[in-house]
């Protein structure tokens, strides 16, 4: 069960003042680095979709893909051009912005694809599902790209059309606690 995952770090950061998310420091480190040392053990190949700062984004180590789609199109676009790059047939996605990310991400939700035979699997706490924590087969790179083609951009409403399973990490709810604003990053930090 290979898996390539991608970390999304391609948004404009707009709540954030324009900065770009995954270079923040939370911590003492840029979030993404967080993210990259919790996700690289649960995965064969990582790709960091980004659409600025490239050359940093270059010196963590993997490689960096751009989205094909213009116009900052949002974690879609990301999962799109990771899909194109992939190597592997399972594409895990993780945001940028979710430092406390869950060791065990990748094993539960290929468990709950798996067992269901599901498309994809998406990770849930209480009733609030994380579309942007999911893992799919990479065979549905046509289905996502006529989607994109229609321009839709909504990962929900992508997600909502396929066979899908919902998995719960209410466990470790603060694990997908993304930060998109400075109180935000200071109110984890003092919480971690």
């Amino acid at each position: 069960m290979s898996i390539t995952g991608i970390v999304l770090a391609g948004g404009q950061g707009k709540r954030m003042g324009g900065a770009d998310k995954g270079l923040v420091e939370f911590n003492d480190q840029p979030m993404i680095k967080h993210v990259l040392q919790r996700l690289a053990p649960q995965v064969n190949e990582i790709l960091i979709n980004a659409n600025r700062e490239i050359d940093r984004y270059q010196q963590l180590g993997y490689r960096v893909i751009t989205d094909e789609i213009g116009g900052f199109a949002g974690p879609l676009a990301g999962l799109h051009a990771g899909m194109l790059h992939a190597q592997h047939p399972y594409i895990l996605t993780a945001p940028c912005d979710s430092p406390l990310l869950p060791s065990s991400l990748a094993k539960r939700l290929m468990n709950a694809l798996i067992e269901r035979d599901a498309d994809i699997a998406v990770a849930k706490t209480g009733k609030q599902a994380h579309p942007v924590f999911c893992l799919c087969r990479r065979s549905l790179l046509p289905n996502l790209e006529q989607f994109l083609q229609q321009g839709e951009r909504k990962m929900a409403d992508w997600i909502a059309q396929l066979d899908s399973t919902e998995v719960s990490f209410t466990d470790q709810a603060q694990a997908f606690t993304n930060i998109n604003t400075r109180e935000e990053l200071q109110g984890l930090e003092q919480a971690s």
